[in-house]
């Protein structure tokens, strides 16, 4: 038998002795100043109130019992006897509804402050709980530092965290035997239990009704509503930190691109000088003329890598404009087809051109667009399809109208890009891995449209046609569109 058991029953063994002891002093009292049977019965009353109260029922039975004894030898005639009597058993009647009604509301009042105090104890701790949480360092692993501060402020046996989105489980404090790996179960199984052996609630943890984990509080009487909150707390806490850990990266990333295009500004602008010298050089070396077969051959070759040099370097340049906060599109209505026909007759070399097939429509609602920006963006799409087609294979292009928007698409013959390379391939230095054994690129290109387009507020996506080819789209809205939205701001 436990210490406080021994001593709850000791207070309530002293109790019943001093209510007793209360009823034969009022006895003797009310029998030496000759009361009556109803002004004693009411003191009996109160005394029956009072054991019902701060003792329970069989307390207040026991003490009903010996005030009815009491009244009956004492108060009710003939005195001295134990003769029943119709007051006798309605006072002991009276006493034994009044000892349970109280003793029942005594009990519910006392359990329920025991709730509104354990209620307040667990939002306290959730209170210092979050808080912590929230205090937690970014850079550490937020699942074993969420464990231990939930154990530690609860004083729990055991806490169980399953992260699964990178399916890790972290543990602070030690198990009860078959609790170990439970919270990765609670997660499987989807649903809040309480283990009454351990004492253990197994939550699910949720972010909306998307459940991303679960949590095992083990040794513990915590109600179930706090068990959900520390759950929902545990939720929060661990996405907030998948959130600053990628606004972390992210920025990094920033830095990163800047940095690159500050870098490839500075070689390309460096580069923009010699190339200009030697292609100078090698076209002055061609106009002169004199020169052996040889001679102008290798001077040709010299004047045409020149050249594809001064393009790379525009594309550099290019794209570090386009990352510069000071961009800005100078807009002007014009027809797609004009900027596709002027895109093409700037292929070189000129066999190319043959393969570029435009299918412009009968009427075509004119887009607000760059002149220069859009042109160089069809120039690049059809660079790519020139590059990376099958050979002396045709490459359309064809439109798609509607009110709102213009869509030109750009279809080759040959390289399929894969469903999981669609977006990447507009990403910046991004080559597909099935574009290895084919002409190698900077990976700008794709990264240079995407930039224009989305500049001009449209679209811009590839598609594959399984055993034909890639597809890859450019859609802006009519100028009228535009015009529209600007006015309507």
């Amino acid at each position: 038998m436990s210490e406080k058991r021994i001593s709850h029953e000791v207070r309530d063994l002293r109790f019943s002795v001093f209510m007793l002891a209360s009823v034969a002093l009022c006895t003797l009292v009310s029998f030496r100043l000759g009361q009556g049977f109803a002004f004693t019965g009411f003191v009996y009353l109160v005394f029956v109130v009072l054991a019902a109260m701060y003792g329970g029922f069989w307390q207040a039975t026991v003490v009903s019992v010996v005030a009815a004894a009491c009244l009956n030898y004492f108060f009710v005639p003939p005195i001295f006897s134990f003769v029943n009597s119709p007051e006798n058993w309605v006072a002991l009647g009276a006493f034994e509804f009044t000892a349970l009604v109280i003793s029942q509301l005594s009990h519910r009042a006392r359990n329920r402050a025991m709730e509104i105090e354990q209620l307040y104890t667990e939002m306290e701790r959730l209170y210092q709980t979050s808080r912590r949480i929230l205090l937690l360092d970014s850079s550490a692993e937020p699942g074993d530092l969420i464990a231990s501060s939930i154990r530690e402020m609860f004083g729990l046996q055991a806490v169980e965290l399953f992260d699964a989105l990178p399916a890790a489980t972290c543990r602070s404090g030690g198990y009860a035997a078959g609790m170990e790996g439970k919270s990765r179960d609670t997660f499987v199984a989807g649903a809040d239990t309480f283990d009454t052996a351990t004492k253990s609630w197994c939550c699910v943890l949720t972010i909306g009704v998307r459940p991303v984990g679960g949590l095992v509080l083990t040794g513990t009487d915590m109600t179930r509503s706090a068990a959900a909150a520390l759950a929902s707390l545990s939720a929060i806490a661990l996405e907030r930190a998948r959130v600053l850990q990628k606004e972390l990266s992210a920025q990094a990333d920033r830095q990163t691109e800047q940095l690159r295009a500050s870098v490839l500004d500075a070689l390309a602008h460096q580069f923009k000088t010699p190339l200009a010298v030697t292609r100078a050089a090698s076209s002055g070396l061609l106009a002169l003329g004199g020169l052996t077969d040889l001679q102008a051959e290798c001077v040709t070759v010299i004047d045409q890598q020149a050249r594809k040099l001064d393009d790379l370097a525009s594309r550099l340049l290019r794209s570090a404009n386009l990352e510069s906060v000071e961009f800005k599109p100078k807009p002007e209505p014009v027809l797609f087809s004009t900027l596709a026909s002027a895109a093409i007759g700037k292929l070189d070399p000129p066999v190319d051109r043959a393969r570029v097939h435009i299918l412009a429509p009968a009427y075509e609602a004119p887009v607000l667009a760059d002149r220069e920006l859009i042109q160089t963006s069809i120039s690049q799409l059809i660079d790519n399809a020139v590059k990376y087609s099958e050979p002396d294979s045709p490459i359309e292009l064809t439109f798609a109208i509607n009110e709102a928007q213009v869509v030109l698409t750009v279809k080759s013959k040959g390289l399929v890009v894969a469903r999981a390379d669609r977006e990447r391939v507009f990403e910046r230095f991004y080559r597909a891995p099935d574009t290895r054994h084919l002409p190698s690129g900077t990976g700008l290109g794709l990264s240079i449209v995407k930039k224009i387009v989305e500049s001009h507020h449209g679209h811009v996506w590839a598609e594959g046609e399984t055993g034909y080819g890639t597809s890859v789209s450019i859609s802006l809205p009519t100028a009228r569109t535009l015009v529209n939205d600007y006015a309507c701001v």
